[in-house]
């Protein structure tokens, strides 16, 4: 299953950048109205909005830096009690952007991998981010929130140390209670690159 939403066969999610940001809801109406809010307040793209798996919802917007930094603070405010989690990044990763536009290369087989889950999908964006600015590695894949009960799930490849240096970027930077688990397997058997790929 290819993309990061598992909706319609691995639905991808067409984003420019530079900045992203992302809201997180425990109420599928409130993150509507979020949504609505944000378009309002700034001209950002929006790219994603809809409810996904254990109830939350989910919006995703894209444009220039000052732009998603005004729709997010609408978008925070908006929220209120209903804000699970929240992500503003001026300058995404280039790699990143791919993934989500479902664009991932395979890992090559003599590269380590490193798999990085987290309990929301802002948290996982923002690890991901850091661990592909921190050093030479691919993102594989990237899973968010469907068919998950809202985790989310990344998966780097690359040389074993450039893999530790990018799993260790990626923990620095998740809040203290949403990691869930930190792996990295050094020679992966090709029978598991064939399901990465």
């Amino acid at each position: 299953m290819q993309g990061p939403f598992h909706r319609r066969e691995g639905q991808g999610a067409d984003v420019a950048g530079p900045a992203l940001g992302l809201i997180e809801t425990t109420s599928v109406a409130r993150g509507l109205v979020v949504a609505d809010a944000m378009v309002k307040k700034a001209p950002v793209e929006l790219v994603l909005s809809r409810p996904v798996s254990s109830g939350k919802h989910v919006t995703l917007v894209s444009g220039e830096v000052a732009d998603v930094d005004e729709a997010m603070a609408c978008a925070i405010e908006t929220a209120g009690a209903t804000l699970v989690d929240r992500l503003t990044l001026p300058q995404a990763a280039e790699a990143l952007l791919a993934a989500l536009r479902r664009h991932a290369p395979s890992p090559a087989v003599d590269d380590a991998v490193g798999i990085f889950e987290t309990f929301s999908v802002a948290s996982a964006l923002h690890a991901a981010d850091a661990a592909c600015k921190a050093a030479a590695v691919e993102l594989a894949e990237l899973r968010l929130a469907d068919g998950l009960g809202g985790k989310a799930y990344f998966v780097i490849s690359g040389p074993q140390g450039d893999v530790e240096a990018a799993l260790f970027a990626a923990e620095h930077v998740t809040p203290t209670g949403m990691l869930l688990a930190r792996e990295l397997i050094a020679r992966p058997h090709e029978e598991l690159l064939k399901h990465l790929k």
